[in-house]
C-alpha cells in the first residue's frame, strides 16, 4: 500500500491485530499497539524483523518493567503523555531496544494507549509520521470500547474487595465464586498493603497510581481500591522466597516512583501479616490500620517499620491498656519523675526515654540529647534517686520503657 495515499486507515477493521498489520503494511515496519499501562493489545505478524524488547513484550503480553523504567528515565514516556505528535526513541542496546517511533492514542485529554513502530531498516519520513498520526486517530474508538469494558470490570472488583475488607463475605465458597466471576486467580497466600497519602487522592493521582500498579512486575496484585487518602491492595505472596523482603521493596519502591515520576510525596506504606485464608482479609486490613496508627504516634521509632510483624511490643498496646484501665495501674517511678519535671522545669522523663530507646548506650543517648556524656550520667543518677530506678534491673527498665510508650500512645 502506498504511503502517499490520503488516509489508508479510513476503513473498518474487525480486530486490533488486523489494524496493526494494516499499519505495518503502510509504513513497512513492525508495529505494536499497547494500552495506557503498556499491556500488549496487538502486534503486526507479517514482518519477521524485530528486536529483543518487542519479543519480550509479545511473549509476556506487556512491556518489560526494565524497559518502562528506562523510557521514563530518558524522557520518552513523559513526552508521550504530553503530546499527540510522534516521538522518536533512540537505540538502547542495554535493554534490547532498537530505534523506533512512538505515538500516543488520545481521546480528548486522556491517553488511551500507544503505537510503536520499529525503524529497523529505514527511518520514517515526515509523510509517514503523518500517516502514523492518522492511525492513532483511527484506532482511538476501539481502545475506548476496551477501556469502558475494563472500567466496568474494575468497578465490580472494587465492590468485591470492599466486601472482603469489611467481612461481608464469610464463606470460602462464595469468595472463590466471586474471584472466578471476575476471572481472577486467587493466590495461595496473600497480604494487604495500604498506602496512606497526606490528602485525599485526586482522580489525576488515581490514574498515576493505576499506571504504576499495572506496570509493576515484581509483586502481583489481585485487587485494589481507593478510600479517601488510602490506596488498598490485595497482593500475592505465593512463590516468593522472602516475601517480607519483597513486600518491603514493593512498598518503598512505589513511594519512590510516585515521588520521582509525579512529584507526589508524604506517602506512608504499610502491610499486614501473610495469610492463606481469604476469610481473614478483614483481619489483615485491620492490622494495616493499626500499623498506620502506631506510625502516626511514634514516627521516629517506627520510621523503618512497614509491616504488622515488625511492630513488636507495639502490637500489644491495646491489650495492655485495657488491663491497665481495669487495674487503675500507675507507674510510681514515672509519676515521681513527671512531678519533679513539672516542679523544676526539667526533662528527666525525656532523658529516661531517650536512654532506654538507645538501649542504655550513654554515647548514643548523649548525642541524641545534644549533651555531654558526663551531663547525661548526672541526670541518670538523679533519675535513679528521684524515681527509685535501678538501671541494673532489666525487668524495671522494661516496664518503664513500656509505660513511657503507652503514655505517648494515649497522648499523655
Amino acid at each position: 500500500m502506498n504511503a502517499k495515499q490520503q488516509d489508508p486507515f479510513k476503513t473498518s477493521f474487525e480486530s486490533l491485530d488486523e489494524f496493526a498489520d494494516l499499519i505495518s503494511q503502510v509504513l513497512m515496519c513492525p508495529i505494536t499497539i499497547e494500552d495506557a499501562n503498556h499491556r500488549l493489545l496487538a502486534y503486526s505478524t507479517h514482518d519477521e524483523r524485530t528486536d529483543p524488547a518487542r519479543i519480550s513484550t509479545i511473549i509476556g503480553r506487556r512491556v518489560p518493567e526494565k524497559v518502562i523504567n528506562q523510557l521514563w528515565k530518558e524522557g520518552t514516556i513523559p513526552a508521550l503523555l504530553k503530546t499527540q505528535e510522534p516521538i522518536r526513541v533512540k537505540n538502547m542496546n542495554d535493554i534490547g531496544l532498537n530505534h523506533r517511533v512512538a505515538i500516543s492514542i488520545w481521546k480528548q485529554d486522556e491517553v488511551l494507549g500507544f503505537i510503536w513502530a520499529i525503524e529497523i531498516d529505514k527511518r520514517l519520513s515526515d509523510e509517514e509520521l503523518d500517516l502514523l498520526k492518522k492511525a492513532a486517530d483511527a484506532v482511538k474508538n476501539k481502545l475506548l470500547q476496551l477501556q469502558t469494558r475494563k472500567n466496568k470490570k474494575e468497578e465490580h472488583s472494587q465492590e468485591f474487595f470492599w466486601k472482603l475488607l469489611t467481612g461481608h463475605l464469610k464463606g470460602e465458597k462464595e469468595i472463590f465464586e466471586n474471584f472466578q466471576s471476575l476471572q481472577i486467580t486467587p493466590s495461595l497466600s496473600f497480604a494487604v498493603v495500604v498506602y496512606q497519602f497526606r490528602q485525599n487522592i485526586t482522580s489525576k493521582e488515581e490514574q498515576s497510581i493505576s499506571y504504576l500498579l499495572k506496570t509493576s512486575q515484581r509483586i502481583k496484585f489481585m485487587l485494589y481500591t481507593i478510600d479517601c487518602n488510602q490506596l488498598i491492595l490485595l497482593v500475592s505472596t505465593a512463590n516468593i522466597d522472602d516475601p517480607f523482603h519483597e513486600l518491603d521493596h514493593f512498598a518503598q519502591g512505589f513511594v519512590w516512583k510516585m515521588n520521582e515520576r509525579y512529584g507526589i510525596t508524604d506517602i506512608t506504606p504499610v502491610y499486614s501479616s501473610i495469610y492463606k485464608d481469604y476469610q481473614l482479609i478483614g483481619k489483615a486490613y485491620k492490622e494495616t490500620l493499626e500499623v498506620l496508627s502506631i506510625k502516626e504516634k511514634f514516627p521516629i521509632e517506627t520510621k523503618d517499620i512497614f509491616n504488622y510483624q515488625g511492630l513488636g511490643i507495639y502490637q500489644l498496646f491495646e491489650v495492655i491498656l485495657e488491663k491497665r484501665r481495669d487495674q487503675e495501674y500507675e507507674n510510681n517511678s514515672l509519676k515521681r519523675l513527671h512531678d519533679y519535671d513539672k516542679k523544676h522545669n526539667s526533662n528527666l522523663v525525656e532523658t529516661l526515654e531517650v536512654f532506654l530507646n538507645q538501649d542504655n548506650n550513654i554515647n548514643d543517648a548523649a548525642r541524641e540529647l545534644n549533651v555531654h556524656a558526663n551531663t547525661l550520667n548526672y541526670r541518670l543518677k538523679r533519675i535513679a534517686e528521684i524515681g527509685e530506678v535501678n538501671f541494673k534491673d532489666p525487668n524495671q527498665k522494661m516496664i518503664l520503657y513500656l509505660d513511657l510508650k503507652l503514655e505517648k500512645y494515649q497522648g499523655i
